[in-house]
């Protein structure tokens, strides 16, 4: 993190300033602990940045754990993803990477122990019934006709559910708390699942799992996390986390705090939409520009300073809100305005031809207007030029800035030019503009005082590269579209458009990433996974300033 990323405050900094002053704790250890059961998006990024950078201020370690107590739904593939997310976004993990499932033979004993205990009891109701024995917010539950079991007959079926003398559904561990428990989650919660599934990490060691809350709180404790920071939806969780803690046998016991998860406007968060998004090809996969994944943010443009500078905007609170997708795009706007060299692309090209210019000539551009130590690069000028078609009007008002016929305009880093005829197809559409150039305005105003205020951006039609351009928007239409009964039926029809442009050669040694500002345009990268040295593709990241927030006002 750079010095200019001030640290800021929030109600857990306070917790832990107060926590090392009173000598509470004398190190702070913070850890994410992704499930790696799908890619990690926005919201992720939030939790990254305040686990990693509290380590990170207080000079103590954060560990990257993988809670993977679901097998079925975790892959290999989410693990790198998410290994790779967090290095992107600049972070360092402490020591090795951790599992829950290295704690598989610790969190079958702490089962074991709370079974002796008489505090849990193998089940043999089915999901449904359980489901039915559960109550509601307002009734109490039902206890089990298996809940008093001896311990010994609990230790035999335990075992039984370990060797693999159980179908999956037919028996599960519970633990025995209290069925007229007010919250839920303890209301004899299950420990244990029976599943024959493969597990990435473990193989076929296992068939049965333990449940992500049993796990939780125990690899915590296991590892000496002095803060476990989590979103409020796990507030209620934190009793039967403590209660876990409280009936087994360990030394540390970890203390959560909750704070308010994000929520961006025209997304979605929820990694079952998401999956849902991918698996039915309503987007082109996790990392689509237009996913708030953080792979698909980095595809589009995003870099890694303006998602933590977005992260420190929003700050950390207890209160739920929905934050505007616009302070998204003025945080990597302001970075690529301060950081991106410039360029010239036309995204819809029409021929301009310039009659009294004679040989090519090569320009020497600044990269940034304001940046000197930016350097420059060459760019040929020829005698055709292509220019944007909305820069052209057979006539115009006085507050249109650009060419128009019979008017002067100034071609960026070039000359003047005064648009002098044009020619047009059968169908009345204008193919090409006739122009003629003042050679003594490179660089400067003309010779005799008149004032040309336009400046348009062009490419050589003969050196300019051919691209595609992929002007990605906001996935939904609506601003909170997890409220609608389908969310998928505001996918927003213009939310990708795809031209045929051309750019200046320059660019065709653009690295994949790599941001420019298109001048006049907006904000591009170089698409990371289909762009090729024979075919450019380049992404929009943010258009130069916000036009969501006009069409809402």
């Amino acid at each position: 993190m750079s010095e200019a990323e001030a640290r800021p405050s929030n109600f857990i900094r306070q917790i832990i300033d107060k926590d090392l002053a009173s000598g509470t704790h004398t190190t702070v250890h913070t850890r994410f602990p992704p499930e790696p059961n799908g890619y990690l998006h926005i919201g992720h990024a939030k939790s990254i940045c305040l686990n990693f950078g509290i380590a990170q201020d207080y000079q103590g370690q954060c560990n990257l754990r993988f809670d993977d107590t679901n097998p079925e739904k975790e892959d290999v593939e989410y693990v790198e993803s998410i290994k790779s997310d967090v290095e992107w976004l600049g972070f360092e993990w402490a020591g090795d990477i951790c599992y829950s499932s290295n704690y598989f033979d610790k969190l079958h004993d702490y089962a074991v122990e709370l079974i002796e205990k008489g505090l849990a009891y193998v089940e043999e109701l089915t999901p449904e019934q359980i489901r039915e024995h559960r109550g509601t917010l307002t009734a109490p539950g039902k206890e089990s006709p298996y809940r008093d079991r001896s311990v010994e007959e609990n230790l035999t079926l335990f075992k039984k559910m370990r060797e693999g003398g159980f179908k999956e559904g037919e028996a599960c561990l519970r633990a025995k708390i209290d069925m007229s428990s007010s919250f839920m989650v303890m209301r004899d919660p299950v420990l244990y699942r029976v599943r024959f599934a493969h597990h990435h990490q473990t193989g076929d060691k296992w068939c049965i799992y333990p449940m992500y809350d049993f796990t939780h709180c125990i690899s915590d404790a296991l590892e000496g996390i002095t803060h476990s920071l989590c979103t409020l939806e796990f507030q209620d969780n934190r009793r039967l986390y403590d209660w876990v803690l409280d009936n087994i046998t360990i030394e540390t016991q970890p203390r959560q705090y909750e704070f308010s998860r994000l929520n961006l406007e025209y997304t979605v968060m929820s990694k079952r939409k998401l999956i849902q998004l991918v698996s039915e090809n309503l987007v082109s996969g996790w990392d689509d520009p237009r996913m708030p994944t953080i792979s698909g943010l980095r595809r589009r443009g995003f870099t890694p300073a303006s998602i933590r500078e977005f992260c420190k905007r929003i700050g950390v609170t207890k209160q739920e809100n929905m934050i505007e997708f616009g302070s998204l795009e003025s945080c990597i706007r302001d970075d690529l305005n301060e950081n991106a060299p410039r360029a010239m692309a036309v995204l819809d090209p029409i021929k301009l031809v310039i009659e009294n210019f004679g040989e090519e000539e090569t320009l020497t551009v600044a990269n940034h207007p304001n940046k000197p130590e930016m350097g420059t690069r060459e760019v040929p000028f020829t005698r055709e030029v292509f220019i944007e078609r909305d820069d052209f009007r057979e006539d115009a008002n006085k507050k249109y800035k650009r060419l128009v016929l019979g008017k002067e305009v100034r071609l960026r880093g070039a000359y003047v030019i005064k648009a002098e005829r044009i020619e047009k197809d059968d169908e009345g559409n204008i193919t090409t503009i006739f122009c003629s150039y003042d050679a003594d305005t490179l660089g400067k105003n003309p010779a005799d005082g008149r004032k040309v205020k336009g400046v348009i951006h062009w490419v050589s039609a003969s050196k300019g590269v051919e691209a595609e351009i992929r002007l990605y928007d906001r996935l939904f239409t609506v601003p909170n579209p997890a409220a609608e009964s389908d969310f998928t039926q505001v996918i927003n029809p213009t939310s990708l458009e795809v031209l045929n442009g051309v750019v200046e050669p320059s660019l065709s040694s653009a690295l994949a990433e790599q941001g420019f500002q298109f001048e006049r345009t907006g904000y591009f990268c170089v698409d990371s996974k289909d762009s090729t040295s024979d075919k450019l593709v380049f992404n929009r990241t943010v258009g130069l300033r916000d036009t969501w927030a006009k069409i809402a006002g």
